[in-house]
């Protein structure tokens, strides 16, 4: 793990939020800020491969310099992995926070549907990875439901309404097109959006 900014607030309690970022958006913050009543940290990872998509759009720096002008009242790190699957993120985050530091990995439902039903290329690795961290999960189009064996290990967030709908995807797409798209992402990282997608 190598780290672009790293807090020197201790943490108990670790809240994991890895993803594209492509651009960041008011979701991510939303989902960081509705991880509060679990976690002392925040910590944003950006792989440098991801299991099922491929760079392109912001480049790896330019991500990690939208994460950086990111606010946020609770202490923040950002840091590049080397893998992409939250079991090795997992891995490398004992390594540097200790192995007493719980950890929570933030995602939405889609992204929490995806964890579980991965095909890791052997059996029980969900079992493995939630004896290793928790899910904090959000409703994005939908409710999720974890199956019965897992509900100790996976919770419920909620987000401010309307931001379950917020996606990157959504913000490249009507940079596109030549809709609105500013007030999706966070007002301070407007002009980098622009610049890295117009």
């Amino acid at each position: 793990m190598q780290f672009f900014r790293r807090s020197r607030t201790g943490t108990k309690r670790l809240g994991v939020l890895a993803g594209g970022f492509n651009p960041p958006t008011l979701a991510h913050l939303a989902l960081a800020d509705a991880s509060h009543a679990y976690v002392d940290h925040v910590l944003y990872v950006v792989p440098r491969a991801f299991p099922h998509k491929e760079y392109f759009g912001a480049t790896l720096e330019q991500r990690l310099e939208m994460l950086g002008s990111l606010e946020s009242a609770m202490p923040q790190s950002i840091a590049i992995t080397e893998q992409g699957l939250l079991i090795d993120i997992a891995r490398e985050c004992r390594t540097e926070f200790g192995a007493d530091t719980r950890l929570y990995f933030l995602c939405g439902r889609d992204a929490a549907e995806r964890v579980l039903t991965w095909d890791y290329g052997r059996p029980g690795v969900v079992e493995e990875m939630l004896n290793q961290f928790e899910l904090l999960v959000a409703s994005r189009s939908g409710d999720f439901v974890p199956p019965l064996e897992f509900q100790r290990r996976i919770h419920a967030l909620t987000l401010p309404a309307g931001h379950d709908q917020i996606s990157s995807t959504e913000v490249r797409e009507r940079i596109a097109h030549g809709d609105a798209w500013e007030h999706l992402v966070p007002e301070n990282i407007v002009e980098h959006v622009r610049e890295i997608y117009s």
